[in-house]
């Protein structure tokens, strides 16, 4: 009996690895989970478009895969729930091995699935205003750190309300983070007029306080922050964009010309997002970590009022091991989980934001636990033997730093949903979907996305309960396949549920929605 059961496993593996091919079971996977950084141009070292691509890379997708090394995610999913989460299943594990094992089969081309279509230069779209270094900046290889602050002019006539922030660094291997700022002092273009070359160096800031100390953030591994509607950043008129580069050491002489992307707004702020950070002065005790220990540091911020976060931003360096975040209500009955990362990597760091605002009300206390291992045995460890580490902005010196973005909150926070670059630009979405509405509840406008396999001529209608026609957003309007989305505005609805319709020739779909005032 022993016998003709292990017969029938290795005769259901056998199965299992025929029934598994790139087109139908492996490409999904890579092109849903792995595509966008590994492509031309972006931070993958080897492209995964095709199959032939694809299956010489085989062995090292298994492995890095295997041991959940790729796709890079370090938060702890099952703690926190994030925004694009990049997370395999076991199941996807398993088949990626299955195929591996059954010698990578391509299968039927045709039914392999096309490959997502990426804005060139972006992962959120065509920019409304792009802000480039003027000229590249030489990088000296000489093993240490620089921070440099270039002012990039944004040439801009009047006030704009911004949606999304894109940093593109044009020299990875260099480029270790960089902060952005807005200046309307014009203090940082004298700061730079006052040294021979170009931008200037400032180690911590930018050498005075702009109007704006985080306009924006990059990391390696982020991707950037789509705000939903009515929320986002002000970019003022005849101000300039302050990058704060921090080029990590080289032992060769480099060059870097990074972008900036602006995207504008399509509908007015209502409210501006703001930026606190846990760090050192948060601590109760100095932040040394002695040669030879594991250290965890506890701070903690007060919630005066309440608010709604969109983002969190954990920040370390080399010996930083792990990070928690939660806060917890003034009777201590109450944690609200904030983020968590068992296993810190300095590689993939992030600006990790809520599929949906994130309530914190007044009275919680957030509390902040950064864990360093500055042990021999920490293969990441800058020193041997270990030294006496302390706060830094050397790559080989450690921070403790916890940025978090928020809004004040206002009732129906709850229920607005942060844009999905997942969903709207990169997913392989296999039929045509009229997707949910965001915000839901809306107040005075909101957007709708679709996807379709073909063009189409279209019309919007939203209807109250009874199914009468209340407005006509458009009728008869032509759309490609593709990704699409559509704004629209509530103003002379009262509150109430309603159903948004998209029709047309073939294509039918209904969603509900709520305006609340």
């Amino acid at each position: 009996m022993k016998i003709i059961l292990t017969l029938f496993a290795l005769t259901s593996v056998h199965v299992l690895h025929a029934q598994v091919t790139f087109s139908e079971d492996v490409a999904p996977i890579i092109f849903q989970h792995c595509t966008k950084c590994h492509r031309d141009g972006e931070i993958g070292p080897m492209p995964l478009t095709t199959y032939a691509e694809v299956a010489a890379s085989a062995s090292i997708v298994e492995y890095v895969t295997g041991i959940r090394y790729m796709p890079p995610w370090t938060p702890d999913h099952t703690y926190t729930t994030f925004r694009d989460e990049n997370v395999l299943t076991d199941e996807e594990i398993a088949t990626i091995a299955a195929w591996v094992e059954a010698g990578a089969p391509e299968g039927d081309p045709s039914l392999t699935p096309s490959v997502p279509v990426f804005p060139e230069g972006s992962q959120v779209g065509v920019p409304d205003l792009v802000l480039t270094l003027e000229q590249p900046f030489e990088h000296q290889g000489n093993n240490t750190d620089m921070y440099k602050v270039f002012v990039l002019p944004t040439g801009l006539t009047q006030d704009r309300d911004i949606e999304a922030i894109e940093v593109r660094p044009d020299n990875k291997n260099i480029c270790h983070h960089a902060i952005l700022g807005v200046d309307i002092s014009g203090q940082g273009a004298q700061l730079d007029a006052a040294t021979p070359e170009y931008g200037y160096t400032q180690f911590g800031g930018f050498g005075f306080n702009p109007i704006d100390n985080f306009f924006s953030a990059w990391v390696p591994g982020s991707s950037p922050l789509v705000f939903p509607p009515t929320l986002g950043k002000k970019l003022y008129a005849n101000s300039d964009v302050l990058l704060q580069m921090h080029y990590g050491p080289s032992a060769l002489d480099q060059s870097d010309q990074t972008s900036v992307n602006i995207f504008f707004s399509d509908s007015p702020v209502q409210r501006y997002v703001q930026t606190a950070a846990i760090n050192p002065q948060n601590l109760d005790e100095p932040f040394i970590i002695p040669p030879g220990e594991v250290k965890t540091f506890h701070g903690t911020i007060e919630v005066p009022v309440d608010v709604s976060l969109i983002d969190v931003a954990p920040h370390g360096h080399l010996i930083c091991s792990s990070y928690e975040v939660y806060a917890v209500s003034p009777d201590g009955q109450d944690t609200i989980k904030i983020i968590k990362i068992p296993e810190w990597d300095f590689n993939w760091q992030g600006l990790f934001a809520y599929p949906n605002l994130l309530r914190l009300p007044a009275g919680y206390t957030v509390h902040c636990l950064g864990t360093f291992d500055n042990t021999a045995s920490n293969p990441m460890n800058p020193n041997d033997p270990p030294q006496v580490m302390t706060w830094g902005e050397s790559t080989t010196e450690e921070m403790y730093l916890c940025f978090i973005q928020f809004v004040v909150y206002m009732p129906g926070d709850e229920n607005i949903s942060l844009p999905s670059l997942n969903e709207e630009y990169m997913m392989v979405y296999p039929k045509e979907q009229l997707f949910p509405s965001y915000p839901n509840p809306a107040f005075s406008e909101m957007t709708v996305g679709f996807h379709l396999k073909k063009p189409y001529r279209l019309s919007l209608d939203i209807m109250d309960m009874r199914g009468t026609i209340v407005q006509r957003v458009f009728e008869n309007q032509s759309f490609g396949m593709g990704w699409q989305r559509q704004w629209m505005g509530l103003n002379d609805l009262p509150s109430g549920q309603y159903i948004y319709r998209l029709h047309g020739d073939d294509f039918d779909q209904s969603q509900s929605f709520i305006i609340a005032r």
